[in-house]
């Protein structure tokens, strides 16, 4: 029988999420080690600042500033990577996995931008690399993705995978508020950063889609292909017109089969209210998955947050020091190994939903028909609002027919050239799921 050592780990970074981690590693030390078939040893952590062991509760003795003692340390056996951001900790990991550790990361942007690269150079090291924590936080995804649904051709992705955009969007929906003061809520109760800009802005869900695109379309992704854009120009009205029209705003990361391709976006889209995603409020996350022998599955729970994403990082550890224990090979099966198809977002095709402030005379109407016609976009409806008539204006609502991007873009250079309309205030696309 393989012995069963102990298996030592050393953690680079102790924020937040690395906090909960090693505070999980000393408190739950018995179950996880009955988990694990081994006692795992929180041998080393590497941080800057290294008075920050009396707040994480551990030995002054084991906090070092030199990332090479669990890097190159002879006796660390898993490499836990929770300092986020894209360098050093892409260095780390990859020195890491090549001096032949296992390696345990919550971070999306590496792997969404080197993820091929790692799992090829621990497949060549024959060391183990687990990211569940990249992805959904608490939700079990990454492995599903990598084991149960392996069968499954894919066929779409519909994703919310940002906790803070999903909150600022239901209270914006919900309350009526507008984006600047949803923010500022959200602030308050720690659900939003000081500085919002990567989750607002779509960046941080365009990782997690990167990841799920790769894993879900067996493709090295080009992260730099992913169309991204976030919520701050929604407003208030949008809501409420949504709603007249059947309809729930989110902030959706999409990736789907089109034309040999795959559509690979994130966005905020009009999905139908009574589509389960429409349904998924506040800080939580949801994925929905179709595949052509699963159907239609839905993963469901709490995105962030330090509790949810330490579940996914120890459940990681104690997957690779089981096969530890047990002698088995922790290299990864899954490479993704088809060259990037993104679907460039000028060939999409969709429907549209256009929010404009245009004069109150009659012709408006048609003349901006006449230049959607042109670039043969169909009209489905139209909504008008009372008029201003301190400043002659009204607001109008059209939503259109499936169109496809490049034509609806250059539709939109020649409206708001039109002398009858003072603005487009808002477009958004319509994703029927």
């Amino acid at each position: 029988m393989h012995k069963k050592r102990p298996v030592n780990i050393g953690l680079l970074g102790i924020g937040t999420i690395g906090t909960g981690v090693a505070r999980g590693l000393v408190a739950r030390s018995q179950i996880l080690a009955r988990q694990a078939g081994c006692l795992l040893v929180l041998k080393a952590v590497v941080e800057k600042d290294v008075s920050r062991h009396g707040l994480a509760g551990l030995d002054r003795a084991i906090f070092t500033d030199d990332y090479r003692r669990v890097v190159y340390g002879a006796e660390i056996d898993i490499v836990i990577e929770l300092i986020g951001g894209e360098y050093p900790a892409f260095d780390y990991i990859k020195e890491a996995l090549s001096n032949g550790k296992h390696v345990v990361t919550a971070n999306k942007e590496v792997m969404a931008k080197h993820g091929t690269e790692l799992l090829s150079i621990a497949k060549e090291h024959h060391a183990g690399l687990r990211f569940e924590a990249s992805v959904g936080g608490g939700i079990p995804l990454i492995s599903p993705f990598q084991r149960d649904l392996v069968a499954n051709d894919i066929q779409a992705i519909y994703a919310i995978v940002n906790g803070t955009t999903n909150y600022i969007l239901t209270r914006m929906a919900h309350d009526k508020l507008d984006f600047n003061l949803a923010l500022k809520h959200a602030q308050k109760l720690g659900y939003a950063e000081a500085n919002p800009a990567n989750d607002i802005g779509g960046l941080d869900a365009a990782y997690k889609l990167a990841i799920l695109t790769s894993l879900g379309f067996d493709m090295d992704v080009n992260f730099d292909e992913i169309f991204y854009e976030g919520i701050s120009r929604l407003k208030p009205q949008d809501f409420s017109y949504a709603e007249e029209f059947g309809y729930a705003i989110k902030l959706l990361a999409i990736a789907k089969r089109s034309d040999n391709l795959v559509e690979a976006r994130v966005q905020p889209v009009l999905i139908p209210a009574e589509s389960l995603l429409a349904k998924v409020d506040g800080v939580y996350n949801a994925i929905y998955v179709s595949g052509d022998l699963v159907g239609n599955i839905l993963f469901y729970g709490q995105g962030a947050g330090p509790s949810a994403t330490s579940s996914a990082v120890l459940a990681d550890v104690i997957n690779i020091a089981q096969n530890i224990s047990a002698g088995r090979d922790n290299a990864p099966r899954f490479i993704p190994e088809k060259k990037s198809g993104i679907k460039p977002m000028s060939e999409i095709q969709t429907r549209y939903y256009f929010r404009m402030k245009v004069q109150d005379k009659a012709g408006v109407l048609a003349r901006i028909a006449s230049v959607m016609g042109d670039q043969a976009i169909s009209i489905s409806s139209v909504k008008q609002q009372e008029s201003d008539a301190s400043t002659n204006t009204a607001e109008i609502v059209i939503m259109t027919h499936p169109a496809r991007e490049s034509a609806v873009q250059d539709a939109i250079k020649v409206i708001n050239k039109l002398p009858v309309v003072k603005e487009i205030s808002n477009f958004i696309r319509v994703e029927a799921i």
